[in-house]
């Protein structure tokens, strides 16, 4: 973007005095005044034609996005579950019927008992998997790609291990895979690089979440889509979605009928936001009521 076009923007001058400048003490100053109005700055600043705004821009934006979403609950909850697991001594209650034969079997050769071939009962948290799923079909810039930025971020931390992230237009693009592993302001950064085009296939977008959910031997697989839900391609996107363990939907406030009438069909979670400042309570807020 073009210093003119960003100069739409009334924290423009503050952030950026001169050509290349960048003032970090003023964006700190402006971002507790209107966050949602700077973060979105900050997300168009990411595109500057002025590479060395650009270029500071970015160093600045994957620091920031992920330090904001590491507010709300830092792990989706899930419903603990009892399993029988190897014996520990500090781990549970020893599993008498799993263990019999190795206690059987060390009194009839006289030897002690190998703690190794024992058996427990304990609870366990059941592990989580994300795949955030960002519309990009329409304007992808300012406070879209803002929101879209923070809730990768927001999954970087909710699920480290185990989350991947697909932007979707007409097609569905894979920016970070569930198997890969790659620094998280790497993946915000590639977020931030995006532009909105083309029609809205909703139905790819879904299938091509399962089929990195699939991937994943967590539990928990939750797909939370940023989108409206107007879909413009013939897909059967409510046959896509019974593909999906759990589907939270985050949809702009005030233009969110489409979204809520997607997930009364398909029984998903819907929450909306204003902007990007409310995107990890949002995480928080939909992840706790998906089950």
């Amino acid at each position: 973007m073009s210093r003119r076009e960003l100069q739409r923007s009334e924290q423009f001058e503050q952030i950026s005095p001169e050509v290349g400048e960048f003032d970090e003490q003023a964006l700190a100053d402006a971002l507790d005044e209107d966050p949602d109005e700077v973060l979105s700055l900050l997300a168009d600043l990411t595109g500057a034609t002025d590479q060395r705004l650009r270029a500071r821009a970015r160093e600045i934006a994957g620091r920031l996005f992920l330090d904001l979403a590491r507010t709300g609950p830092s792990r989706p909850r899930g419903v603990g579950r009892m399993v029988e697991q190897a014996y520990r001594i500090d781990g549970g209650d020893l599993d008498i019927d799993a263990s019999t034969d190795e206690i059987v079997v060390a009194r009839a050769e006289g030897r002690a008992v190998d703690p190794d071939r024992l058996r427990m009962r304990a609870w366990t948290t059941p592990q989580t998997a994300l795949c955030v799923l960002v519309d990009r079909s329409g304007s992808m810039s300012g406070r879209p790609l803002a929101t879209a930025a923070l809730a990768a971020a927001a999954a970087s931390l909710r699920a480290p291990d185990d989350y991947s992230v697909i932007s979707f237009s007409r097609q569905p693009v894979v920016v970070k895979s569930q198997e890969m592993t790659r620094p998280v302001v790497e993946v915000v950064d590639a977020v931030l690089a995006l532009r909105g085009s083309g029609t809205t296939d909703l139905a790819a977008a879904l299938l091509a979440a399962a089929d990195q959910l699939a991937r994943s031997t967590a539990r928990r697989r939750i797909v939370i889509m940023l989108s409206d839900c107007r879909s413009t391609e013939p897909g059967d996107a409510v046959a896509a979605a019974d593909a999906i363990e759990e589907l939270v939907i985050i949809a702009p406030a005030g233009d969110d009928d489409d979204a809520r009438d997607f997930a009364r069909q398909t029984g998903a979670v819907v929450t909306t936001v204003t902007g990007p400042s409310e995107i990890a309570d949002a995480f928080g807020r939909a992840l706790l009521d998906a089950r």
